[in-house]
């Protein structure tokens, strides 16, 4: 397995059917593998474990799982929660606005990779089965997600057409896995990249994942560069990230000669 290099530029990008370089500064192919704002938009959902309501010019965090069903979400609140009051006095449902903040989990400089902001109609589900808390739908409306190369804006039926991506909820642990207890796997793969990326020796982070692959953060002392490796075919679970890997280092070890030269 050859890597085609592929220069793009920053942040969470992907690359052709092999182990491709991705680099986010540039616009995207349309050759790249990747997801959907859409279907970005539902896993940020899904792996979140608090979200932010502004509701009737007042501010309310939540501490909750999110489930995303269609253009609905699921949420949790207390019985006593000031916006479980207000959900239920409005028979058409509370007028909302959801904020969500993507942070990377690995500690990287600028480690925001994006904000989301989700408006919708809140409604007053059913009581929990604790008795002290309550579920909450939220019709989504619209909602924009904004990273650091564009914004981009989607509708409620978007988002119900979506799949949030199946390693969603295992990023934040198999990042900081590749992180702390794999250092010697991460150089390995930067062999598959632009020798001239490395020229400046950065210090080579995990920024993301996904089904398509794994984005790594190059940060160099004047600033930094993302670049996106993509698995030669989508991961399908956590066991398949694993065996993707694998794959790419593989790749890397092969490719090492050519590097060298």
């Amino acid at each position: 397995m050859r890597p085609h290099p592929h220069n793009h530029g920053h942040g969470h990008g992907h690359d052709g059917d092999r182990a491709h370089q991705h680099d986010h500064d540039h616009d995207h192919d349309a050759e790249i593998p990747e997801p959907t704002a859409a279907e970005r938009i539902g896993s940020l959902l899904t792996a979140a474990s608090s979200v932010v309501l502004r509701a009737g010019g007042e501010q309310h965090e939540l501490t909750t799982p999110v489930s995303v069903h269609g253009s609905r979400l699921r949420l949790r609140a207390p019985l006593d929660s000031p916006v479980t009051s207000a959900a239920a006095r409005e028979q058409d449902g509370l007028a909302v606005v959801l904020d969500l903040t993507d942070i990377a989990p690995v500690a990287v400089r600028d480690r925001v990779r994006g904000r989301l902001t989700l408006a919708g109609r809140l409604h007053l589900a059913h009581l929990a089965d604790d008795g002290l808390s309550v579920h909450l739908r939220l019709d989504v409306a619209h909602a924009a997600l904004s990273t650091p190369y564009g914004t981009t804006a989607i509708t409620g039926a978007d988002l119900a057409a979506a799949t949030p991506d199946p390693l969603a909820r295992y990023e934040a642990g198999l990042l900081t896995h590749l992180a702390d207890d794999h250092p010697d796997a991460l150089a390995v793969l930067t062999r598959l990249l632009d020798p001239a990326l490395l020229a400046d020796h950065p210090d080579i982070r995990p920024l993301a994942l996904d089904r398509y692959g794994l984005v790594l953060r190059l940060d160099h002392p004047h600033g930094h560069r993302d670049v996106r490796l993509v698995f030669p075919e989508p991961a399908r679970d956590a066991d398949e990230f694993g065996h993707r890997v694998h794959q790419l280092l593989t790749a890397a070890e092969q490719a090492l000669p050519a590097h060298r030269s």
